[in-house]
C-alpha cells in the first residue's frame, strides 16, 4: 500500500489554517478584480453572478482535493544508495533497480470535476435559450475537437509529476476557434463555445488521451485535471473568455 493508504478523498497538498487565511485574504484583496471578471463572465456566459463566484472559489480550493478512481501497478526503475568505505571514507554509490510501483489514478475536483459540471450546466441550461441550439452544439463540438487535437500535440509526460501543457496554448486556441466559428451560418454565443470547447478539450487532449501513460510516470498519484493540467483547464475558461471579450468590446 502506498503513502495515501485506502483514502478515497486525497488532499494532494494539505491546507493548513494559515494557508486558508492567506487564500481568503488574497481573495478579499483581489475582490475588485474578481467582481469585474465575474460580471464579464456572468454577462458573457449568461449565468447568475453568484454562480460565477462559486466556480472561481471552489475551483481554487478544489485544486487540492483529488478523488481516487483506481490504483495501478507498474515496473519502474528505483534508485538505491549503497554505502562503501574506502580508506576510512564513506562513499554513497547509487544503484538502479527495478521494482513494483503503485500509482493512484484520481480526479482533481478543481481542475476536472467542477469545470466538467459547469460545462454540462452551460450545455443544458444556457445553449437551449438561443435561437439555434443545434448550430451552437455543432460549433462547440468542432471547437472541442480542435482544442483536443492541439492540446494533445503539446501535452508532455513529466516523470514524477504527470501530464503538462503550456498554459497559454489552450485559451489561445479556444478563443481563436470560437471567434472563427461563432458568425458561421447563425451567430451564436462565442464565449460558451470557447469555455466548453476549451475546458473539455484540454481535459481530453491532455489527460484522457494519455491515460495509458499515467502509470509510467513514476508518480505516487496521477491526477486527472491536476498537477500541470490544472493551470491549463482553469486558465482556459477564464483567459479564453477575457480574450474574446477584449476582441468584441
Amino acid at each position: 500500500m502506498n503513502e495515501y493508504g485506502g483514502n478515497r478523498i486525497i488532499i494532494f497538498q494539505p491546507m493548513s489554517p494559515l494557508y486558508l487565511i492567506f487564500l481568503l485574504s488574497l481573495y478579499i484583496f483581489l475582490l475588485p478584480y474578481l467582481i469585474l471578471t465575474g460580471i464579464i463572465f456572468s454577462r458573457s456566459l449568461e449565468v447568475p453572478l453568484y454562480l460565477i463566484f462559486m466556480i472561481f472559489l471552489f475551483s481554487l480550493l478544489g485544486s487540492y482535493v483529488n478523488i481516487r478512481i483506481k490504483e495501478v501497478e507498474s515496473i519502474q526503475p528505483i534508485t538505491y544508495f549503497r554505502e562503501v568505505y574506502f580508506f576510512g571514507v564513506r562513499w554513497r554509490i547509487p544503484e538502479i533497480r527495478y521494482g513494483l510501483r503503485k500509482t493512484i489514478i484520481a480526479v482533481n475536483v478543481g481542475g476536472a470535476l467542477i469545470p466538467l459540471l459547469f460545462s454540462i450546466y452551460l450545455l443544458i441550461f444556457s445553449v437551449p435559450t438561443h435561437g439555434a441550439p443545434l448550430v451552437s452544439y455543432l460549433k462547440i463540438l468542432v471547437a472541442f475537437i480542435v482544442v483536443t487535437l492541439v492540446v494533445h500535440a503539446f501535452a508532455t509526460p513529466i516523470k514524477g509529476l504527470g501530464i503538462a501543457v503550456p498554459s497559454f496554448i489552450p485559451p489561445l486556441i479556444s478563443a481563436t476557434v470560437a471567434a472563427a466559428l461563432f458568425p458561421i451560418y447563425v451567430k451564436t454565443n462565442p464565449f460558451i463555445i470557447a469555455y466548453v470547447g476549451g475546458t473539455l478539450g484540454t481535459l481530453v487532449g491532455a489527460d484522457l488521451l494519455n491515460w495509458k501513460k499515467l502509470p509510467e510516470l513514476g508518480a505516487s498519484i496521477a491526477s486527472i485535471g491536476g498537477a500541470g493540467i490544472f493551470d491549463g483547464v482553469y486558465m482556459t475558461g477564464i483567459t479564453a473568455v477575457l480574450i474574446l471579450w477584449l476582441l468584441f468590446i
